[in-house]
């Protein structure tokens, strides 16, 4: 499988509750997204895995591929899509020889273009810069100058994904500059209605109109 080339790529907040969580991302996956990445942190490994797993089987039912952050052994476990790594989880080209071929191989560059190069020669399928601006997720992150999306595209060949504080009033600027993918966090789920925030996305790639019909799924 391929990483879809552009579109909105949704990062789940940090949540133990399963059933909440499942329903915010029900709601959002609605919306509009190319790709759908379940992060936590949680040291329980049995509610990650539990929680993944029903991720997994609601990306399916929304045809979204489901990328596992920084736990390949949870990716391979469960059957999902791929992972991503950081600059904490070893190589890259270990990371892809583990994953295997058929699966998506995501990895953070941060604001470092030279890791971008190695990742892709490695075998990324994609690479994420950022933060691109100040993020309640991580506050801490370093920032990376969106003149780095514009060089990514034009040197690398594999799609170019920008994260990091992103909203619908910065979006347009970092698809501006190169970004073909945008992964966000808060600005989707913090919001009262996820299905409307996501489907507000769309047009900036060209895949939507920006109206919601509601999710009728039921979890």
């Amino acid at each position: 499988m391929s990483a879809p080339a552009r579109g909105l790529y949704l990062v789940t907040p940090e949540m133990a509750d399963g059933e909440r969580l499942l329903a915010q991302c029900a709601e959002a996956l609605a919306g509009g997204a190319a790709l759908l990445q379940y992060r936590s942190k949680h040291t329980d490994a049995g509610l990650r895995r539990a929680q993944a797993t029903a991720m997994l089987a609601l990306a399916r039912r929304h045809g979204v591929p489901l990328i596992i952050n920084d736990d390949i052994d949870l990716a391979l476990a469960i059957g999902a899509d791929g992972a991503h790594i950081g600059r904490d989880d070893g190589d890259v080209a270990s990371a892809r020889a583990h994953l295997g071929a058929g699966r998506i191989l995501g990895v953070s560059c941060y604001d470092t273009l030279d890791r971008a190069r190695d990742a892709a020669a490695a075998g990324a399928d994609y690479v994420a810069f950022g933060a691109m601006f100040p993020s309640a997720t991580k506050p801490g992150a370093v920032r990376a100058p969106l003149s780095i999306l514009t060089r990514a595209v034009q040197e690398l060949d594999v799609p170019v994904a920008a994260i990091g504080g992103i909203t619908l009033d910065n979006a347009g600027a970092l698809i501006a500059a190169g970004a073909s993918l945008l992964a966000v966090v808060s600005d989707v789920f913090d919001d009262p209605e996820p299905g409307r925030r996501s489907a507000a996305y769309q047009p900036l790639f060209g895949t939507g109109t920006g109206k919601y019909r509601g999710n009728e799924e039921r979890i």
